[in-house]
């Protein structure tokens, strides 16, 4: 008997990595997924479009303050030119006072007394 040499055994074939790009190519994928995924769209849709309406009103400035608010702004700011206005006058009284305490701080000069008493 003679023996004949054994053909080599060819290595195994590792199987592929699972690739989710297939998923769609094969079957259309599975409904869960598409369902998921809309489900989740309509989901966003639905908690962010009032967020998105409020910040489009925002911008476009249509999203004012109440009537009786901006009154009450308008009023203050009325009355802050008022306060202004008295500040500058109470400046003026304090350089006036400042002066006159200087004036009569100061000792009297001897020929101003003089001259003075003469009239």
């Amino acid at each position: 008997m003679i023996q004949e040499p054994m053909p080599p055994v060819p290595p195994e074939i590792p199987s592929p990595q699972f690739d989710p790009n297939l998923i769609f190519l094969n079957d259309g994928g599975p409904p869960a997924i598409v369902m998921i995924v809309f489900l989740a769209l309509l989901a966003t849709t639905v908690i962010l479009w009032p967020v998105m309406r409020a910040l489009a009103r925002r911008l476009d400035g249509k999203g004012r303050a109440d009537p009786a608010l901006q009154a009450e702004i308008e009023h203050l700011q009325h009355r802050l030119g008022e306060v202004d206005i008295l500040h500058q006058r109470v400046a003026e009284l304090e350089e006036r006072i400042d002066f006159t305490e200087r004036m009569l701080a100061r000792a009297p000069a001897p020929a101003a007394l003089q001259g003075d008493a003469d009239r």
